[in-house]
């Protein structure tokens, strides 16, 4: 009897070691699986962060690019706008292309001033910006409010001989494009607005909040 329940002690134990060796095995196996899901996992996401990379270069090069716009001077001539004034030429719709008419050349037809302020001249208005960097916003002045806008003026606004006119006048850099209400027609600039009546042909030019001669 001694005998009989020996062996059947020696068969349980080596029934759970083989059960252990078995579980063991299932283990290592589990993790050999979970480890190659893992490393699988990381390959695809180091790949999807490489795409997504190169494709966030690709478009920080394209969005830094600097504008270029291709127009004609009145002797049909092609030149080269670049930066925030060939954005704004590009913008323009066919009508205000038109209206713009020739760019002009010659030493103070184009260029940046010494405030930094980038301008193009054409036959019938001009663009410009406050600075030459690509997200600037260039805006088109013209007629009877470019006309009082480039009147020389004192400080105050008041037309002066000796003044200074345009952008580096008391008005200073526009910011916006002429719009219309009515049949008044308004520009706004840094230091004040013009305004321009098709009805009357009142030009009223306000420096600071305060209402100045117009010419």
């Amino acid at each position: 009897m001694k005998k009989y329940v020996t062996r059947r002690f020696v068969g349980v134990i080596a029934g759970l070691g083989a059960a252990a060796v078995i579980v063991t095995g299932c283990s290592n196996a589990s993790d050999t699986a979970s480890s190659a899901t893992s490393a699988a996992g990381s390959a695809a996401s180091d790949a999807t962060a490489a795409v997504g990379s190169a494709a966030a270069s690709v478009s920080s090069a394209v969005a830094g690019a600097t504008p270029e716009a291709k127009v004609k001077d009145s002797d049909g001539k092609e030149i080269t706008l670049i930066g925030p004034v060939a954005a704004k030429y590009n913008a323009a719709t066919p009508e205000q292309r038109a209206d713009l008419g020739a760019a002009l050349t010659g030493e103070r037809s184009s260029g940046k001033r010494d405030n930094g302020v980038v301008f193009q001249q054409f036959k019938g208005g001009v663009i410009v910006a406050k600075n030459n960097n690509a997200d600037t916003p260039a805006f088109i002045t013209w007629g009877k409010i470019r006309d009082a806008w480039n009147v020389n003026r004192d400080t105050t606004g008041n037309p002066a001989a000796n003044g200074a006119n345009g952008s580096v006048g008391p008005l200073g850099v526009p910011t916006s494009d002429e719009t219309t209400e009515g049949t008044v027609k308004t520009s706004t600039f840094e230091h004040g607005k013009i305004t321009f009546d098709t009805t009357t042909g009142k030009v009223e030019v306000t420096v600071n909040g305060k209402q100045v001669a117009a010419n």
